[in-house]
Parts: C-alpha cells; structure tokens; sequence
C-alpha cells in the first residue's frame, strides 16, 4: 500500500489536525495496522497502538479491551462492511477519524491485487456525520481539503477543486 510514496499533504494535515485536539500524554489506539503515519504519531510525541490487522468487521476484540482514551482511525472505516459496529464498540471518550470522499466523477477504489485495499464504502461527509450521531458521537470540528494529482485529464483538473479527505474530532456524546 505504501510502495514508495507516502501522501505528503494527507499527512500534514492529518497531524496539524490530531495536534489541534489531541494532548500528547493521552495513548491512542489507532485502528489498523501499524504504517508510516504511527511513526509520524511517535515521531511527535504520542503513545499509539495499533490494532492487529484482524478484520474489524469479525474480530472487535482489540476495540472492546482498549483502555486508551483516544481512538483515531485514518482512512479504515470506508473499507469495513460494517463501521456502524466498530464506532458503537469504541469505549475511549475521544475520535480522530478521516475518509476519503466520494467522488462523482470517480469510481469507487479497488485494489486489484490486495483484497483488503478495497472501498466497500465511499462516504459523503454528510453520510459519515451521521455514522458518528447514530453510533453515539458528537463531532466537535471537521476539516476537508483535495487531494490533486500530477496527471493530464478532467478527472486530475477537477481534484484541484473537490474535496477528497474528512476529517472528524469528535467526543462521545451517551458515555
């Protein structure tokens, strides 16, 4: 997945937006493997454990026995059948979590070589808001911003202005 490039301004704002809410003596349980950006996390300071790499749609073990009172989950939740189930079982007061966008002009990501780099979901922000309120979370802020690409064509052009992440801070609203 991060064969030999890592998403530059993703992770800038990623971590200007964990900074803004998150203290770093509070540990974090970041959902899904560990990868570039855990390190960027410890890198500045954050205690952070990663799930294991079990299906998060079977296997909410690691979710229920975490102690940590910050959860983030970066880009994990478009690619679970089932995000309803892992939102609802988190017991940590506080989220970070981002999706990628839908796109109108682009169709849903498919990895053709790893079945579990896939989009089962491609969220609007709006959708994802309403994950959050059903599964009992309050969203505090919120960010979007694009993600354009070095290619030719309407699809490249039209990147420069469309949104393509979300990111959420949001506390729980029923502990």
């Amino acid at each position: 997945m991060y064969e030999s490039h890592y998403p530059k301004k993703r992770y800038q704002k990623t971590l200007s937006f964990l900074q803004k809410h998150i203290p770093k003596n509070e540990s974090i349980l970041d959902l899904g493997v560990e990868n570039p950006f855990t390190q960027i996390m410890r890198e500045q300071g954050y205690t952070v454990s990663n799930t294991g790499g079990e299906d998060l749609d079977l296997d909410l073990s690691a979710i229920r026995t975490s102690d940590a009172p910050v959860v983030t989950a970066f880009e994990i939740f478009e690619h679970l059948l089932a995000p309803f189930n892992a939102l609802k079982e988190i017991r940590a007061q506080k989220l970070v979590a981002s999706i990628p966008l839908k796109l109108w002009f682009s169709p849903a990501y498919r990895s053709k070589t790893d079945e579990r780099d896939r989009h089962f979901h491609e969220f609007e922000a709006w959708q994802f808001d309403w994950l959050l309120e059903k599964t009992g979370w309050k969203i505090i802020d919120s960010q979007k911003w694009t993600h354009p690409v070095r290619k030719i064509g309407f699809r490249p052009i039209l990147r420069y202005f469309t949104p393509r992440y979300y990111i959420v801070y949001a506390e729980r609203s029923n502990p």
